[in-house]
């Protein structure tokens, strides 16, 4: 995937929530006005956020209620897209451990959520970047599970 050029107008978040033994991740689906499609956890960096981590941890707290992860870490990689304005965003990606079997609280950004092994995570997930990180995620994790 070729990513444009150009200043990054807006920088984004996206978490991949897992628990351990065996590794399983949480997915969401979009409601019919977004697509119906499967995505981790995502949303803008706003002007209050301190930092990257911090604004991550607003969009958990706002899109399933989760206060508390286990552990928040950078999967270190990133990815510039296009807006639908045509403007250069960036989207960071961060691993979220949570104890396994937690029932997000949905927002109305999502309509359902499942648990599922990392390559059925790839199966479902919409866009090529998230399928990327996905396997950024379990290349971090291999040596613990």
């Amino acid at each position: 995937m070729d990513e444009p050029d150009g200043p990054v107008v807006q920088e984004c978040v996206e978490g991949y929530l897992f628990a351990t033994d065996p590794l399983e991740l949480l997915v969401f689906r979009r409601p019919p006005s977004r697509g119906r499609h499967w995505v981790p956890i995502s949303g803008k960096v706003d002007p209050s956020d301190r930092d990257l981590e911090s604004a991550l941890r607003r969009e958990l707290r706002e899109e399933t209620g989760l206060a508390e992860p286990r552990r928040v870490f950078p999967l270190d990689w990133h990815v510039r897209f296009r807006s639908e304005s045509g403007d250069v965003w960036r989207l960071h990606a961060y691993g979220v451990e949570v104890d396994r079997g937690f029932a997000p609280a949905l927002s109305p950004e999502h309509e359902a959520f499942r648990w599922v092994t990392p390559d059925t995570a790839r199966g479902l997930l919409h866009y090529d970047d998230n399928r990327a990180a996905v396997a950024r995620l379990v290349e971090r994790l291999a040596p613990n599970v």
